[in-house]
C-alpha cells in the first residue's frame, strides 16, 4: 500500500465549497494585501492564544525577521538558539549579522536543553544576548518555566518558535498556556504543510507590548506608518488576504486536526508495541496528564532507529512516505562555519540527525495505512 508522507487533498474536500466561496468573495473585493481579512485574522490569533498582539506577514521567517529587526538585533549581538530546527530559526539571525550562539537539545523531546541554556547563558555572560529562541519542535513546547526564568535572570527577551506548535500547550503554574504567547514574541508558519496551513506562504507574529506591535506593524510594511513617510527600513513582510480568508475557515477545526493526530499517535504506539519493534525509539509525551488537552500536537511523529538510512530505502520502495527533520545540524552548515563549531560540539542534535525519521501523522490517516507503515518497518527489521 502506498501511503503519502502527508495527504493535504484530504483536508481540503470538506471544506472546499467553503474556501473556493471565500476565494471569490476576496477576488470581488479586489483587497488582497492587508486589510478586513487579516485583520479578522489577527484577532482570531489573538482569541486563540491568548496573546496580547497578532501581525500578520508574509512567511514563519518573516515573521522571525521582523521580530530580530524591532529588537534591533545586528552585528556584536548575539542570538541563543537551538542547532537542530528548520534553517531559518538560525538563518534569519545570521543574515543580520549577529552572532549565532547554538545550545544542544534534549534526546527525548529534540526541544532545547534548559540546563545547557543555562551553562550557555553563563559562559557568555559578558555579550550582549540580545534574545533567546526556544523551538517548539515538531509540535511539543519547550520546559518553558526554565527558560523564561534563565531569560529574565540575563535580561534577554524570549522569542517563541512556534512554527510547528501553534495550539500546543505547556502546562504552566498558572493552568495551559498556548505556545507562542508565553514569552515576549512568538511566531508561527503557515507553510501548507503546517497543522494549520494556507495555500501559499504566510506567517503570524504575537507579542505582548502594543508598542512593539505597532513598530512590527511598521516594519511589514517597509517602515510605513503615514503613506510614503518612512521612520525606520523595514520589508515587505505584509500577509495577502487571500491567505488569510482560507486560515480563517481553517483555524476552528485546529484543535479538532491536533486530537486526530494524537489519536494517530496512540493508533502508533499500539502497532509499534503489537509488532514487537522495540527497537524503535517513539515521540516523548512529556506533559501527558499534566493538565493541558494539547500538550502534543504532533506536527511531526519522529521515531529513532537503527540503520536509520537502510530502513528511509526500504521505506522508499515500500512507496512509504518519510522525511529526516534535520539531516545536517545548523551548526554544521557550510555557511555557518565561521562561527567555529565542530563536529562533536552538540552531541545530542548530532545523534538526532543521524537517527531519526518521520513517519505520517496527518488528520486524515487512516487505521489501515498506519498497519501498513508499521509492517512495513517490521519487514525491514525481520
Amino acid at each position: 500500500m502506498q501511503v503519502p508522507l502527508l495527504d493535504l487533498k484530504k483536508q481540503y474536500q470538506p471544506l472546499r465549497e467553503r474556501i473556493r466561496a471565500k476565494m471569490d468573495e476576496v477576488a470581488d473585493s479586489q483587497y488582497f494585501i492587508l486589510g478586513p481579512e487579516v485583520e479578522g485574522l489577527e484577532r482570531e490569533v489573538c482569541a486563540f492564544t491568548g496573546a496580547g498582539h497578532a501581525i500578520g506577514v508574509s512567511s514563519g521567517t518573516d515573521a522571525e525577521l521582523a521580530i530580530l529587526m524591532a529588537l534591533g538585533v545586528g552585528p556584536g549581538d548575539a542570538v541563543v538558539t537551538t542547532p537542530y530546527t528548520f534553517f531559518a530559526t538560525a538563518g534569519c539571525v545570521g543574515r543580520l549579522g549577529a552572532r549565532i550562539l547554538f545550545v544542544d537539545i534534549e534526546p527525548e523531546t529534540y526541544n532545547i536543553s534548559p540546563e545547557k541554556l543555562r551553562a550557555c547563558l553563563e559562559a557568555h555572560r559578558g555579550e550582549r544576548i540580545k534574545a533567546i529562541i526556544p523551538v517548539h519542535l515538531f509540535g511539543q513546547s519547550c520546559r518553558m518555566d526554565e527558560i523564561l526564568a534563565l531569560a529574565a535572570a540575563h535580561g534577554a527577551p524570549v522569542i517563541e518558535d512556534g512554527a510547528q506548535a501553534l495550539g500546543a500547550e505547556y502546562p504552566g503554574p498558572h493552568g495551559a498556556a498556548k505556545c507562542g504567547a508565553m514569552g515576549e514574541f512568538g511566531f508561527y508558519s503557515f507553510f501548507p504543510s503546517k497543522n494549520l496551513g494556507a495555500f501559499g506562504d504566510g506567517g503570524m507574529i504575537v507579542c505582548r507590548d502594543a508598542a512593539m506591535a505597532a513598530k512590527i506593524r511598521s516594519l511589514r510594511n517597509h517602515g510605513m506608518e503615514q503613506r510614503y513617510y518612512h521612520h525606520m527600513v523595514g520589508g515587505n513582510f505584509r500577509l495577502d488576504a487571500m491567505q488569510a480568508a482560507i486560515l480563517r475557515i481553517k483555524l476552528p477545526h485546529l484543535d479538532e486536526w491536533s486530537a486526530m493526530r494524537r489519536t494517530n499517535a496512540a493508533r502508533y504506539r499500539k502497532l509499534f508495541c503489537e509488532a514487537g519493534l522495540g527497537k524503535i525509539v517513539l515521540p516523548a509525551e512529556a506533559y501527558a496528564g499534566a493538565g493541558a488537552a494539547n500538550h502534543h500536537i504532533y506536527n511531526q511523529f519522529v521515531i529513532r532507529a537503527p540503520r536509520r538510512d537502510e530502513l528511509l530505502a526500504h521505506l522508499a520502495a515500500k512507496g512509504i512516505g518519510h522525511a529526516v527533520y534535520y539531516p545536517v545540524p545548523l551548526h554544521r552548515q557550510d555557511c555557518f562555519a565561521h562561527l567555529g563549531y565542530r563536529e562533536g560540539d552538540f552531541p545530542e542534535a548530532e545523534k538526532a540527525a543521524r537517527e531519526t525519521v518521520a513517519l505520517p501523522i496527518y488528520p486524515e490517516l487512516t487505521a489501515e495505512q498506519q498497519s501498513a507503515v508499521v509492517g512495513a518497518i517490521a519487514d525491514f527489521f525481520g
